[in-house]
This record gives C-alpha cells, sequence and structure tokens, in this order.
C-alpha cells in the first residue's frame, strides 16, 4: 500500500515538472485588452437639452476604425478613425466634424464636435434588441399633409411613414428636401421616431388622435397636424409646393450668368468655351447642407453617363467665411461623392440674391437650374428629396433624367 503510494506520488510530481517544461517552452502571448469599441451601440446626442438616439456601428481596432451613422439603409462613415487606450476618435471631414469619446465600465462618454458650430454632448451603451407586443399598435403607414406657413411661402409638408408592426420610419417632405429617415419604435401611446447621420438631429413625437389624424410634436416643441393626403385633398387644402415651379427667373430669354472662382482661384463664368453649346446644370449647394450631400451623389452620377454627350455641371457652393477662406470641408464633399463637375466658390450664404440676381424665389438649398444649349434657363427644380423620401426620391430623380435627355436631343447647333 505504501509503494503504491509513493509510485503515485512520482507520477505526479513527473506530470507536474513535464507541465512546467512545456509552460516554458511555450513563446509568451501579449496580453490582449478586453475593452473593445467594436460593434452596434444605441447613440444618442443631446441637442438644446433634448435627447436624440441613433444607432451607430463600429469596425476595426487601434488606428483603423470606421464609425458610421444611419439614413436609413444609408451608412455615413467616417473617414478617419481610431480606438487607442480606451479613446475612441472619429473624423467626418466631409461634414468638418469630429466625434471623440472615453469606453467607461462598457459605455461611450464624449462629444460630437461641430467646430465653430459648437458640439453635442454624445453616450451610447452597446445594442440591446428590443422586443415588444404589436397586437394594440395603430397602423399610420401611408402619404399624410401637414399644413404649415413657411417662411419659403410653402401651404403644406408631406409627411411619408413606413411602418412594420411596432416599428416605424418617417421622413418630412419640405420644397428643400426632407428631414432624413427618423426611425423608432410604439411605446406609451405615441411613436417616438429619431434621426441623427452627422447632420440634421431630430426627434418625432407622433401621436395617432381618434379624430384620424397625427399629432407630431418636433424636437420636444414645435407641434403640428398631420391628416391624410386624400382626406386633405378632398377638403381643398392647398397641397405642398411644387419643386419643379417654386423658383424660376426674372427674363427667360436672357443667359444665366455666373462668374466665380473655382477652388484654386481661376474665375469661370458661364461664356467660358467650356460650357459653349452644352446642356448645363447650374446646382446652387453647400457643403453644409444635408440635403445637398443627398443631391450630390446623383449630380456625379449623372455627370458621369451624359457628359459626353454634352451635359456640364456647375455646383455654386455658398459657405461659410472660414470655409470660403479655407474650404476643407467643400474639398472633402468633392472627394467623398467623386464629384468631377466644376465646381466654384458662390461666396457666403447670405450672399446668394445678390450674387444671383436673375432669380426669382431662390430660397431653397439645394437649387438646380436647366439650361439649354443656347444658354437659357429651361427649368428649375428646387430641394432635393433624398433616399429617405421612397419613391418621391425615385421620381425626383426620373424627372431630371428625362429633362436632361430632352435638352441634349434639342438642335446640337444652337450656340450661346
Amino acid at each position: 500500500m505504501i509503494l503504491s503510494l509513493e509510485r503515485g506520488r512520482s507520477a505526479m510530481t513527473f506530470r507536474t515538472i513535464l507541465i512546467v517544461a512545456l509552460l516554458a517552452l511555450t513563446p509568451a502571448v501579449e496580453a490582449q485588452p478586453t475593452a473593445s469599441a467594436g460593434g452596434l451601440w444605441d447613440a444618442s446626442v443631446t441637442v438644446n437639452d433634448l435627447r436624440i438616439p441613433f444607432r451607430l456601428e463600429i469596425v476595426g481596432d487601434r488606428s483603423a476604425v470606421v464609425g458610421s451613422f444611419f439614413n436609413g439603409e444609408e451608412r455615413v462613415s467616417s473617414t478617419s478613425g481610431s480606438f487607442v487606450g480606451g479613446e475612441l476618435r472619429l473624423g467626418f471631414a466631409h461634414y468638418a466634424t469630429t466625434l471623440s469619446a472615453k469606453l467607461v465600465d462598457g459605455q461611450l462618454e464624449g462629444k460630437y464636435d461641430r467646430g465653430s458650430k459648437g458640439s453635442y454632448a454624445f453616450h451610447a451603451k452597446h445594442f440591446v434588441p428590443s422586443t415588444f407586443g404589436v397586437d394594440e399598435v395603430p397602423s399610420i403607414a401611408g402619404y399624410w399633409e401637414i399644413p404649415v406657413h413657411s417662411p419659403k411661402g410653402e401651404s403644406a409638408w408631406r409627411f411619408l411613414v413606413r411602418q412594420s408592426g411596432g416599428e416605424a420610419s418617417a421622413t418630412i417632405l419640405r420644397v428643400d428636401g426632407d428631414t432624413g429617415l427618423l426611425s423608432g419604435k410604439f411605446a406609451g401611446g405615441k411613436f417616438l421616431l429619431s434621426h441623427f447621420s452627422g447632420a440634421r438631429p431630430s426627434l418625432l413625437e407622433v401621436t395617432p388622435l381618434k379624430d384620424g389624424t397625427l399629432e407630431i410634436v418636433q424636437n420636444g416643441k414645435t407641434k403640428y397636424t398631420a391628416i391624410r393626403a386624400e382626406e386633405a385633398r378632398a377638403k381643398g387644402l392647398p397641397e405642398p409646393s411644387d419643386p419643379s415651379r417654386h423658383t424660376s427667373v426674372k427674363d427667360p430669354s436672357e443667359p444665366f450668368r455666373f462668374s466665380f472662382p473655382d477652388l484654386t482661384g481661376k474665375i469661370v463664368s458661364e461664356s467660358d468655351a467650356q460650357f459653349r453649346g452644352k446642356v448645363v446644370l447650374i446646382n446652387i449647394t453647400g457643403s453644409w447642407c444635408p440635403n445637398c450631400h443627398d443631391e450630390a451623389p446623383f449630380l456625379a452620377e449623372l455627370f458621369r453617363t451624359y457628359r459626353d454627350q454634352g451635359l456640364e455641371i456647375v455646383a455654386l457652393s455658398f459657405e461659410e467665411a472660414e470655409q470660403l477662406a479655407d474650404p476643407t470641408r467643400l474639398r472633402a464633399f468633392i472627394a467623398r461623392y467623386g464629384i468631377g463637375y466644376t465646381v466654384l466658390l458662390g461666396g457666403e450664404q447670405e450672399d446668394l440674391k445678390t450674387k444671383l440676381p436673375q432669380a426669382v424665389n431662390l430660397n431653397s438649398w439645394p437649387t438646380t437650374f436647366f439650361v439649354g444649349r443656347d444658354g437659357l434657363v429651361r427649368g428649375a427644380h428646387a430641394g432635393f428629396a433624398g433616399p429617405a423620401s421612397g419613391e418621391v426620391h425615385q421620381q425626383a430623380k426620373r424627372e431630371f433624367v428625362t429633362t436632361i435627355e430632352k435638352l441634349l436631343a434639342e438642335n446640337q447647333s444652337s450656340r450661346r
């Protein structure tokens, strides 16, 4: 019995020595940090004491981090990013903004810095799917109209809603474009819908009322009433403004004049050889303008498609004074959307009407003038309905294409 125990001890001692020896021969593995910023986050920014929730996705590590906001299915991704020592930093050069935050106890705390425009407090926690019953959720999907008296002369806005059970997404469509896609769910008798994709933070509380209308509270203070579009027509209420009729020119028989510097300082005008005998889209824009960000990739695509057939596009960008002095955001805007057409510095935003005196009711960002091969304005389109507007977005793009193809087909021998 004693001999058996001694043999057992010897075997155990040998195994222990063997394990120690193997560990000594095994290369040391560098300890990896357990904290990570990767994955989906339920985030929010605080704007004027109002919390605006949104979804944020972070991928990559250390000096190769990409963060993405969402505008519906559209991603708005950072142009630079890092996560080092528990500190997250994301740059959005096309907005001239930066998100910086520290990871503390599994949550991100920091700010979204807008440069000279101030900053928003930022908070995020890891995304957790929510569950809720849908039996008593009212249906609000469809087309609605919001009676208004806007400073731009509008009598109504569109309110477009999509819904799946207790989840809904919506956008308010004005003459200058939409608000981006606000998404959320039904809780406490109302839909709470929010949007933040690096710009235009907004929160809507949408409450279905017994009379079939919707009460909408925007950003915690401004109240609107939405009614079904067909009911608005039955009541004879004014329709939303037609973007193709909102803006015009004083004298359509006069060529549309412009003369502004490009980003190198060279003066470019409508009389230059590159525009002679061409169909020209004159786009009033600004890299600060969210609806202009919606429109830019579409214009870039149009230019690539129709340039060889005689299309030119000229963007007259009106910016803040600091951006005119050093247009870093505008350059990033051009790079992000692959803009190959001419971009000129028109001046500051408040200079718009004095710099373009031929225009009538030019108050929407963006606005596009369609100029024929003869140099005359053949039409204008105020604003741009982005992807959040669904079929209205597709319709706007079809109208642009139809107008361009019609103008390109006209007598190519026409000259200015």
